[in-house]
Formats: C-alpha cells, sequence, structure tokens
C-alpha cells in the first residue's frame, strides 16, 4: 500500500475529467480542493491535466491522446505520482500506471490517506483503518498486478489469482475484526451519552477548514493550538461549556468535503451519532472562500445522506478578513433571511450575539420552531 510518506516532496500531477454531469466551475473548485488536499500530504504539484469526455474510457477514463500528452509530460519532469479526481476501477489503475510508469492515486485514496495522518486517538484510528481496508478490498485486484493470472484451463487458477483471494479473505476478517471493535467501543460511549442526556447538547459543523476548532476553544474558553490545515481534527472532542450561565455539551467534529469517501461516512457513522444526537447545530462558513455557498449546499447533502434534520445556525466565519463583506452580508440576508450570524472566531468578533443567540434558542427550544424563534 502506498504510505503518507510516500507523498513528501514527490512530483505530482492532478488529472480531472469534465463530463456531462459537471461543468467547469464545479471542475475547477474539486481541482483546486484536490491540489490543497495533495499538498497537505506533502506532494509537489507540477501541473493540472483537464479533459472534456462525453463517457469513461473503460481502460484508461480519459481518452488516448491525453493520455499521451500526459505520459510525455512525466517522461519530461520525472513525475512520481499521478492523481486522478475520479474513482478509478481496478483495471484502470493498472492500465494507467503500466503506461504512465509512475504511482497512480485517486481521490479517495487522497482523504483516506490525510485523515489516517490527521488521527490521534484509538478510536479514529480504528474507524479509519476499517475504511482503508473496506477501500483496498474495492481495489484488491489492483493491488496485485505483479502477479499474472495464468490460466490452466477450466477450473485452474494461477498463482495470482491465488494470492488475491488469500489477500480478500484477510481483509474481510480484519474488517470483521476492526467492525467489533469500534461496536463495543460505540456501546460504551453510548453509555457515557445516557448519563448526559440532560444537558443540551450542540454541535459544530460544517466544511473542512472553516475554523470549527477555533470557535470550539473560544466558546470553551480553552487554548488549545489549532492547525491551518485540512481535516485537523478528525477525533470529535466534546466539551462542557457554559454560557450566559447555563450549561451546554459541545462536540467539534469532523470537517466535511466535496465527495467524501463512503467508507469513511460508514466507518465514521458513531462520529456522526455525536451530530444526529445534538440538540442543536451550528453550521460553521467560511465566508471568505469564493465557493462557501457550494460548500453550504455540501454539508446539507451529507446531513441528508445520513438522516440528520436538526434545528441549526448558520455561522458566517472570518469576517475579520473578508472582501466585500457588506455586499455578501447583503446577498445572504436576501437568501437566508435574518437566520445568520456573521463572527470571526479567531478575532472573537460578535461572540457574545452567538452566545445570546445559543441561550435564547434553548430557552424557546421546540424542533423545527428554532427558525421561527429567529426571526
Amino acid at each position: 500500500m502506498f504510505e503518507n510518506n510516500d507523498y513528501i516532496k514527490k512530483k505530482a500531477i492532478i488529472i480531472a475529467a469534465i463530463l456531462k454531469l459537471k461543468n467547469k466551475e464545479q471542475i475547477k473548485n474539486e481541482m483546486n480542493e484536490l491540489n490543497y488536499l495533495a499538498k497537505t500530504l506533502g506532494a509537489k504539484v507540477l501541473k493540472i491535466f483537464v479533459q472534456n469526455i462525453k463517457k469513461k474510457n473503460p481502460r484508461t477514463f480519459i481518452g488516448k491522446g491525453k493520455i499521451e500528452e500526459i505520459k510525455q509530460f512525466i517522461i519530461r519532469k520525472k513525475i512520481k505520482i499521478v492523481i486522478f479526481n475520479e474513482n478509478l476501477s481496478p483495471s484502470q489503475f493498472k492500465n494507467i500506471e503500466q503506461l504512465f510508469k509512475s504511482k497512480v492515486v485517486d481521490r479517495t485514496k487522497v482523504i483516506l490517506d490525510i485523515f489516517s495522518k490527521r488521527a490521534k486517538t484509538s478510536y479514529a484510528k480504528t474507524q479509519i483503518k476499517l475504511a482503508q481496508y473496506k477501500y483496498s478490498l474495492s481495489k484488491l485486484p489492483k493491488l496485485w498486478t505483479h502477479l499474472e493470472k495464468q490460466r490452466g484451463g477450466i477450473g485452474f487458477r494461477g498463482p495470482g489469482e491465488s494470492e488475491i483471494e488469500t489477500d480478500r479473505r484477510n481483509i474481510r476478517k480484519s474488517i470483521k475484526k476492526l467492525t467489533k471493535t469500534i461496536k463495543l467501543i460505540d456501546n460504551q460511549m453510548e453509555t457515557q451519552r445516557k448519563h448526559r442526556k440532560n444537558i443540551i447538547r450542540i454541535s459544530l459543523v460544517g466544511y473542512t477548514n472553516v475554523g470549527k476548532s477555533t470557535l470550539m476553544n473560544v466558546l470553551s474558553n480553552a487554548n488549545v493550538y489549532v492547525e491551518n490545515k485540512l481535516f485537523s481534527t478528525v477525533d470529535t472532542t466534546v466539551r462542557k461549556i457554559k454560557i450566559l450561565n447555563k450549561r451546554f455539551l459541545l462536540s467539534d467534529t469532523v470537517g466535511f468535503i466535496t465527495n467524501l469517501p463512503h467508507q469513511l461516512i460508514t466507518s465514521f457513522k458513531s462520529t456522526l451519532y455525536e451530530i444526529k444526537e445534538s440538540d442543536l447545530l451550528i453550521h460553521l462558513i467560511d465566508i471568505n472562500k469564493k465557493s462557501f455557498i457550494k460548500d453550504i449546499t455540501c454539508v446539507e447533502n451529507i446531513l441528508l445522506e445520513i438522516c440528520i434534520n436538526k434545528p441549526n445556525i448558520n455561522v458566517f466565519n472570518k469576517i475579520d478578513i473578508c472582501k466585500n463583506l457588506n455586499t455578501k452580508k447583503y446577498f445572504l440576508y436576501k437568501k437566508y433571511g435574518n437566520n445568520i450570524l456573521f463572527v470571526s472566531a479567531r478575532k472573537k468578533h460578535n461572540i457574545e450575539l452567538l452566545n445570546k443567540t445559543i441561550c435564547y434558542i434553548n430557552k424557546y427550544y421546540e424542533p423545527n420552531v428554532v427558525f421561527k424563534v429567529l426571526k
């Protein structure tokens, strides 16, 4: 398997395809994000290749002409890592690696590797390990491309196929074992949750790197170091906080991202359960980011996917560095009404207003009535 350290200082390129369901602006945002993800792991991205295609090439995903163009660039620049924005099939991995003579990874693998690098607790590490095994199982034939499948007739298998079956069996055993471990920890955490049912619970949700950990430090009066990096929080942190003499439990959860791998969504069910059991969600948004509206949609879609429909406050962060703030405010008030707040967690601007809003909602808390109260 490709380790996290294998990215460091390695020359890399990114490849994306514009399909019918995607537009150029969407691809551009995804490319910028994937570029940031690759750099987070230490890779040196030299170029991004994009091709318009009507349908995926079953052998190489992109067309022959683009493959040849990229191949020449790889040889000339001595590229070691090729990152695809889309998920590839095992056969596509095999074919592309043979053509490029470079390591090929897809978007899901990059995200899994970042999560692996960021995990601190044994629980988060176990969840990520489970996600990695599930990913490996789906790509298994690609992992054994060094063994040729020698067929000796009907009913016979070559050594490569035997190795694949053995590895598949071992991975399934590991998945079963890790699933049991996670279930045991989940039961322990459920017992802990029952002891704190009488306290109003708040979860911070949002796109990755929007400032959730910074806001949590401010609301809990903590002084914990916060990194300005993607997925700086993978482990869920829960703290008791007091706002205007009222007690709450505040959770800082893992950041969301476009095309969050399904393996991570299923493996992080307990982390997401913390959101599910909350009485109130604070959806933090980076107003300084150009694609912040798309980020809002991404978070809302993931919450819908995991069947979470909770009262929430849309809180727009980083107003201290935002250009054209008044123009954006006008647009957002028009779009969302008065059910929004503008803060700077770093500079502590409007934090008191956020505190009062949280307490006001708590005072009148009823499901599906929160927005009426805010108006």
